[in-house]
């Protein structure tokens, strides 16, 4: 896999710097400390498990690395919702980032499920 022109790379980069301004403004405008914080390792975590992934040496690694990232996505979509359920986001910042976060969720399932698939068809499963 190539970092150079990457869609889930990139995606994951923007997301990480949205959760870092989302960190940033729960902070300073919200005295928001608990909640925010969580997210912030979950969501920028997306983005340094995918370069990982990115330079492993073998499928299964590969595999591996995407699905921590995918994991770590799903805690962030917990985050998120958590952080609008205790009104610390208003519904329109709560959708935005979320459908963001949503849609990396299914590019990163995509990920995971196609490339154990192949290695099943490779190894003859």
């Amino acid at each position: 896999m190539d970092k150079e022109n990457n869609i889930v790379a990139e995606k994951s980069k923007l997301f990480a710097i949205r959760i870092v301004n989302l960190y940033k403004y729960l902070l300073k405008e919200k005295k928001e400390y608990l909640l925010s914080k969580q997210l912030v390792r979950s969501g920028t975590s997306i983005g340094a498990n995918i370069a990982e992934a990115i330079c492993t040496i073998s499928k299964k690694d590969f595999i591996a690395k995407m699905y921590i990232a995918y994991k770590e996505c799903s805690e962030s979509l917990y985050w998120i919702e958590l952080l609008y359920a205790t009104e610390y986001l208003d519904e329109k910042e709560y959708l935005s980032i979320w459908e963001q976060c949503k849609e990396l969720h299914k590019i990163l399932s995509s990920i995971t499920k196609s490339s154990e698939e192949r290695i099943e068809t490779l190894s003859g499963k």
